[in-house]
């Protein structure tokens, strides 16, 4: 039998630990590195898997991800089995929204139903990482398995943070843990276990049971309900995501990346994981690309100044300022005398002469007038920034307080 694939990709999040960047967007739609979204690394996951008909379930705030949908990636879609579409909740069943995971593909089973594939793959669109599906479906069809789950090895001692999936030596799922305080190992490491990262291949008609089922129990969850439900049904199957190859992978990255950025500090740590001569996460890779924001601007204009392990991207223009350990997102302009110091700087910004601007990260379409001083006093800077518990102070999203 021949093999079909449709993806669902879930990038209904709300993100609210993100906050304040997801105050007027959702996080999947969150900017990421100097010319991407988050949502951007799994399509390109998918995209470079091979796979190109796919359906994005948004909700929250999702205007500003429909936006970057249509304008960068409506290029994928040239036949009918290659598409990618934005589904936001179309309440076919009622009047609710998605009420979960499994909910949201439940409301859009008719969507599958037009295509009839023979495998559904249903990722969600938060994180950052590289991953060849074709693997995993791969693996997922040699065993034989009715639902594959991709599964990332954690130290032991951090497993109790996570979802853990407790396997039979070939990988065959026997049970899964919700954060346990005594984790099950890995069958072949007793110093790791296999933590879900909430990715997901189904058979067709695995999927259509699950799914009937849960709405009968007035479940809506893969995790907390579907999942746990088919263990002892139906062959699940754990896919080592540290077995995943990825070609023109460099020597000095980490092997098998994959970082949740669901929080102001996580988010900002991921960034310094792609700074440096040789960066946990190495975007410079054209075997696997990324595929970013299409862009219209003109090259970056450096008229001078200092600029030391840093990204920057389309159109900025520095002017005789100082930039560390930051990066700089496209049309921002960066006035003479500036120091620019372990910053995200969103796209459109103006830092005006003599800034000093130091562990903070603005959002777009702001001016910062000049002399201004940010990220030196966390006491006075309460007055003049959003401050995370994680200590990093935020600027939102078209604040004019400074300009």
């Amino acid at each position: 039998m021949q093999t079909s694939v449709v993806a669902f990709i879930l990038a209904g999040g709300e993100g609210r630990r993100l906050f304040p960047l997801t105050a007027e967007r959702s996080k999947p739609s969150v900017p990421f590195g100097g010319r991407y979204r988050i949502i951007d690394f799994v399509l390109s996951n998918i995209v470079n898997s091979g796979f190109y008909s796919m359906y994005i379930l948004v909700q929250y705030k999702s205007q500003s991800l429909i936006q970057h949908i249509q304008e960068n990636w409506n290029q994928v879609s040239v036949s009918g089995n290659q598409f990618i579409t934005v589904v936001p909740p179309q309440m076919l069943k009622g009047n609710d929204w998605f009420l979960g995971t499994s909910d949201a593909v439940f409301q859009n089973v008719n969507l599958l139903k037009t295509h009839n594939p023979t495998h559904v793959v249903i990722f969600g669109s938060d994180h950052i990482y590289r991953m060849d599906v074709a693997q995993m479906l791969d693996f997922h069809i040699q065993n034989n398995a009715k639902v594959t789950v991709a599964a990332r090895p954690v130290p032991l001692s951090e497993a109790s943070a996570f979802g853990v999936i407790k396997t039979k030596a070939d990988g065959r799922i026997e049970r899964f843990e919700e954060k346990p305080k005594n984790p099950s190992p890995m069958p072949d490491d007793p110093t790791k276990a296999y933590a879900s990262m909430g990715n997901y291949i189904f058979n067709i008609e695995t999927l259509f049971e699950a799914l009937a089922d849960s709405q009968k129990k007035n479940e809506y969850d893969f995790g907390g309900y579907i999942l746990p439900s088919l263990v002892n049904k139906e062959p699940l199957y754990a896919y080592d995501f540290s077995l995943n190859k990825i070609p023109g992978m460099k020597p000095h990255e980490e092997k098998a990346y994959w970082r949740d950025v669901g929080t102001i500090d996580a988010y900002w740590k991921a960034h310094v994981d792609l700074l440096g001569a040789e960066p946990l996460f190495d975007l410079h890779n054209y075997q696997w690309p990324i595929h970013p924001s299409l862009s219209r601007l003109p090259s970056a204009k450096i008229n001078g100044g200092t600029i030391i392990n840093s990204t920057i991207t389309d159109g900025v223009i520095i002017d005789y300022a100082t930039i560390k350990n930051s990066i700089i997102r496209s049309g921002v302009i960066i006035e003479e005398g500036s120091e620019i110091n372990d910053c995200i700087i969103f796209e459109d910004c103006h830092i005006k002469a003599d800034c000093k601007l130091n562990h903070v990260i603005i959002d777009k379409n702001n001016v910062i007038k000049e002399g201004t001083r940010l990220g030196f006093d966390n006491v006075n800077d309460r007055y003049k920034l959003h401050i995370d518990e994680c200590g990093i102070g935020i600027i939102p999203k078209h604040k004019i307080k400074y300009s």
